[in-house]
């Protein structure tokens, strides 16, 4: 794995890719700067060392250049003579033997004890570099005499730790600097695609695929991405345009054969009917008349079934009856009134039904309300309380229906109003009846008058439907 892409894998997941970069241009130039900083520091401070330690050599072999040896009439004894050469600050300047040990007056009272001089090497003794350096003498001694040049190496270790100290704020600059301008670098390099994040962010909001990618200003990478999501962008937009247009087509299908099916559905059932009649006042126990009997209930099943298919398409393809000032509390009185008589055991209690203005289709409004009774009369058990209420909440006009029976299975408050949805509860007195198109109006009635419908839990455990609908 190279490095960029090993310091990519380290950066956390959710920061952006700009400050992703900028952090890889800034950590390859920590790395740099710093095995620059430690081979030019090493070789610096080595040759600043060496450098001061060349000098320390140096002044010790002056000194024992310019020492003179005497002896005193009365014994050979080796004394230095005084110098009037100035020595470095902090410096100081021992006439030792062999052995270590200072000459008589070979050394100021306050020099430190430097041990044994070592011609071959300069020392480090107590903060001091110490060069030894032999004195010159034509005399016939038996112990030679040294020259010990001591010299402090706090100036040097201050020179020394300034460097570094340079070294490391350069370090640090030239990191920061690094990570500016990978910043700068990759919020230019990203600004193309912040554009094109926004443009299809926008088109995600409004779902809108007919909106164009902004024109790439470059030839590159960035430019083939935008070119290749506007052609995608023109492709979904022909294949939405064609499924709306086959959608349309076939809604109106649906609408214009659900009318066409009414008139010989309505032909048939007259006929039915009139033959009914005469088959019961002839032979009501007949053959005949039990397949007349079968035939007109297939035959008003169909018949609502196509009402109920014709309601649907025209909602579905925008088609709306004649729209009027209606009251909402008339409607389901009304609606209450057609189901009372089969309720089959049903207790149907209402609420009293205030004057409830609305804007809309008293026709479909009815069907709603009939739906929503009718379905909690064939999904309660007999003896199950419908209780239904109307009222003006928050400047909606809201219609509520809810019952004691064994409620809407849990998941399925969405499901119920998809169309041929049928229940299949334990309890359900109805699983194998319907068209399962009942709730499936009452939403589509509901969104056609700009209103909408939730299923839910009632006080009493059973299901609770509520519709709203805009109140005038």
């Amino acid at each position: 794995m190279k490095l960029p892409e090993r310091a990519l894998a380290l950066m956390p997941k959710r920061w952006p890719v700009r400050w992703r970069l900028a952090a890889v241009s800034a950590t390859l130039t920590l790395v740099i700067l710093v095995i620059f900083a430690l081979v030019v520091g090493r070789l610096t401070s080595n040759r600043l060392h060496n450098d001061f330690n060349d000098d320390v050599r140096g002044t010790a072999s002056t000194i024992a250049t310019q020492t003179q040896v005497q002896t005193t009439p009365f014994r050979r004894i080796l004394t230095p003579q005084p110098q009037t050469m100035g020595l470095a600050p902090n410096a100081t300047v021992r006439y030792v033997y062999h052995d270590g040990s200072v000459l008589p007056n070979g050394a100021s009272a306050d020099a430190p004890d430097l041990g044994p001089p070592d011609i071959n090497h300069v020392r480090d003794v107590g903060g001091f570099a110490v060069a030894a350096y032999p004195v010159p003498t034509t005399l016939d001694t038996v112990r030679p005499v040294y020259v010990e040049y001591a010299r402090s190496q706090a100036s040097i270790n201050a020179t020394v730790n300034r460097l570094w100290l340079f070294l490391a704020l350069g370090v640090l600059g030239g990191t920061m600097l690094a990570a500016l301008a990978g910043m700068a670098i990759a919020g230019r390099a990203m600004r193309p695609i912040a554009v094109l994040t926004a443009t299809a962010r926008e088109i995600a909001f409004t779902r809108d695929p007919s909106q164009r990618i902004p024109e790439p200003e470059r030839d590159d990478e960035v430019g083939e991405l935008a070119r290749t999501l506007e052609r995608m962008l023109r492709q979904l937009d022909a294949a939405r345009a064609e499924t709306e247009q086959m959608m349309h087509l076939q809604r109106e299908f649906v609408a214009d054969a659900s009318h066409e099916l009414r008139t010989p559905l309505t032909s048939i059932l007259a006929n039915l009917e009139l033959l009914q009649e005469r088959l019961e006042s002839a032979d009501p126990s007949g053959e005949d008349a039990e397949m007349v009997d079968s035939a007109l209930r297939s035959s008003r099943r169909m018949s609502r079934l196509v009402s109920d298919l014709l309601l649907l398409a025209r909602a579905d393809a925008g088609r709306s009856g004649t729209r009027r000032t209606c009251d909402l509390g008339e409607v389901v009185s009304a609606a209450v009134s057609e189901v009372r008589p089969v309720a089959d055991g049903h207790v149907l209690t209402v609420d009293e039904l205030g004057s409830v203005p609305v804007q809309g289709n008293p026709d479909e409004l009815h069907r709603l309300c009939v739906n929503l009774l009718d379905n909690g009369l064939r999904h309660t058990p007999e003896g199950s309380e419908i209780h239904v209420a109307v009222q003006r909440r928050n400047g909606s006009a809201v219609i509520e229906v809810s019952d004691d029976g064994p409620g809407i299975p849990a998941g399925m408050e969405e499901q119920i109003f998809s169309r041929f949805v049928r229940g299949a509860g334990p309890a359900d007195v109805a699983a194998n009846t319907g068209t399962g198109l009942g709730l499936a109006i009452v939403k589509a009635v509901a969104n056609s008058h700009g209103g909408d419908v939730e299923a839910g839990s009632s006080p009493k455990g059973g299901a609770r439907f509520v519709v709203r609908l805009p109140a005038t």
